[in-house]
């Protein structure tokens, strides 16, 4: 079955009364041409490796404590804190503890 995302003007909760992130994975809440919104669940026990996108992005942190290693240095998201990157920065991402963060990649076509 194909994952639903959101259409043109369709409200996304972001944030659950019952949210355990011990039981919810990364997903596609929107994706377009040119954009795509996830919501990524980062355990603390488990990191992404460096990789890269073609399409600028930013992540912002909505729970927990994100650390992103781009640009020769670490930086830390907390609650409300927002990163930007340009298309093809090397990056790594990970989490100092539970953390949810909503990531928004700019599609290049």
């Amino acid at each position: 079955m194909a994952l639903q995302h959101a259409a043109s003007g369709d409200n996304i909760p972001l944030k659950r009364d019952d949210d355990d992130i011990a039981h919810f994975t990364s997903i596609a809440l929107a994706k377009t041409e040119h954009m795509e919104i996830i919501r990524l669940v980062l355990p603390k026990e488990r990191a992404m490796p460096e990789h890269k996108v073609d399409g600028e992005m930013t992540l912002l942190c909505l729970q927990g404590e994100i650390v992103c290693d781009a640009h020769g240095r670490s930086t830390v998201l907390r609650p409300g804190d927002m990163l930007y990157l340009l298309g093809g920065v090397p990056h790594s991402v990970r989490a100092n503890e539970d953390a949810v963060g909503l990531l928004t990649i700019l599609l290049n076509h």
